[in-house]
């Protein structure tokens, strides 16, 4: 099975880095989080996992932490809509 990856770098959270595998129905594989709050997103990674990337942007696009402008959920999406567009490996 082909599979598409990235490594998105994070604005504006307390995460750093959002590290994203796919497959090439666009199906999540793996979401790993560097940096943030360990539990919490342990458990979004988790329940993406076997999700459509179109899915999860329409659930979570737009979160927001707190008074910031986004959240890890959010950057997540920023990371998927260019997952979509990467090449398969």
């Amino acid at each position: 099975m082909a599979t598409k990856h990235i490594q998105y770098e994070t604005t504006g959270t307390c995460s750093k880095l959002i590290d994203v595998t796919a497959d090439e129905n666009d199906v999540i594989q793996q979401v790993f989080f560097l940096g943030g709050c360990n539990g919490n997103l342990q458990g979004v990674s988790k329940l993406v996992q076997g999700q459509k990337i179109d899915d999860v942007i329409q659930k979570i696009n737009g979160i927001r932490c707190g008074n910031r402008s986004t959240s890890c959920p959010d950057q997540l999406c920023r990371a998927l809509e260019r997952l979509k567009t990467a090449p398969l490996e």
